[in-house]
């Protein structure tokens, strides 16, 4: 599926099997998800994409090729390919344990070809082994969701109670970790969105209501993973001094005007970029403890236009993943 310009759907197409390089990996893609950034992209909100672009880059899928000097993998192993597809390696941002802040990154189905395509090429030295057993559907979301939740939680620092605001992809994986570490979350969602307010209590939500409401008690932190800029004056005012407020997405509409006293105490706003190869290790080892167990809906590949519309509507719970062999959605 090929997204020609912005604000267009995306076309179906055949194309060729892309050619193996040095340090890539060709990948038979298993499941792909279907990310909010998709939606950014598609929608036109984000600069400078390459264009015609494959979008999708929580991939999951099996090792088909292995360039000459990629290290580290056997043909036939289940691998995942994030958002972070390279990097410059000589920046002061990558020397300093901050490859997510590198000025020359590349990004998986922005400026590189992702995985809403049956192939797909990527650096050996970005992907991550995945357990050979399971649904590949079902791992498809940690590679995004999961991971950008986790960055986001560990600029929470050690917070112990936590706003979750957009109870989405992301919030759905992270309230799990959340539950596995003893740390309690709250549940913010859009008025009236009743079903995902219980999703957050079946979950484990020591509260859950609209993001226009007032949780019991004052939060140490809150993660924003909805769009919208109006939040971030709405979770300062729930924070407790000390709190901060970290906005997850690469996208958010403007944050409007607010009172500096929602701010004093030494509370703070900062924003997540990207990730790292180390908070992907991290995460999946992680990942695997808890265990996280992830609320998917199907789509088969051709279909990926549907997917990107129910998520713009809010139309399921947990994420949205494309199928590749699967002719319908269930």
């Amino acid at each position: 599926m090929v997204l020609d310009r912005p604000a267009t759907a995306v076309r179906l197409a055949e194309l060729p099997v892309p050619t193996l390089q040095a340090n890539t990996l060709l990948i038979e893609v298993e499941a792909c998800g279907v990310c909010r950034t998709d939606l950014h992209l598609v929608d036109g909100e984000l600069p400078d994409p390459r264009l015609p672009i494959i979008p999708g880059h929580e991939i999951v899928g099996r090792v088909s090729g292995i360039g000459s000097a990629a290290k580290g993998f056997c043909i036939g192993q289940r691998v995942g390919v994030p958002w972070l597809g390279w990097t410059c390696g000589i920046c002061h941002y990558c020397i300093h344990d901050q490859e997510n802040l590198c000025d020359q990154a590349r990004f998986t189905g922005y400026q590189i070809h992702g995985g809403y395509a049956e192939y797909t090429l990527a650096d050996a030295r970005y992907c991550f082994p995945l357990p050979d057993a399971g649904d590949a559907a079902e791992l498809a979301p940690l590679l995004c969701a999961g991971l950008i939740g986790y960055r986001a939680l560990r600029l929470a620092g050690e917070a112990q109670r936590i706003g979750l605001y957009g109870f989405g992809a992301a919030a759905h994986i992270v309230a799990q970790v959340l539950k596995f570490q003893g740390r309690q979350f709250h549940a913010f969602t859009r008025p009236g969105d009743f079903a995902s307010q219980a999703f957050a209590i079946a979950l484990g939500a020591a509260w859950a209501g609209s993001s226009e409401q007032e949780p019991p008690e004052k939060l140490d932190a809150a993660l924003i993973f909805a769009p919208a800029g109006d939040l971030v004056p709405l979770a300062l005012g729930h924070l407790a001094k000390g709190g901060s407020v970290v906005c997850a997405g690469i996208h958010m509409s403007d944050i409007p005007a607010f009172p500096y006293h929602l701010l004093w105490g030494e509370r703070q706003i900062r924003s997540v970029a990207n990730l790292t190869r180390r908070d992907g290790e991290e995460f999946l080892s992680l990942a695997s403890q808890v265990p996280i167990r992830t609320e998917i809906r199907r789509f088969p590949l051709s279909r990926a236009n549907e997917a990107l519309s129910q998520l713009r509507r809010g139309e399921f719970q947990g994420a949205a993943v494309l199928v590749m062999g699967e002719q319908r959605p269930f």
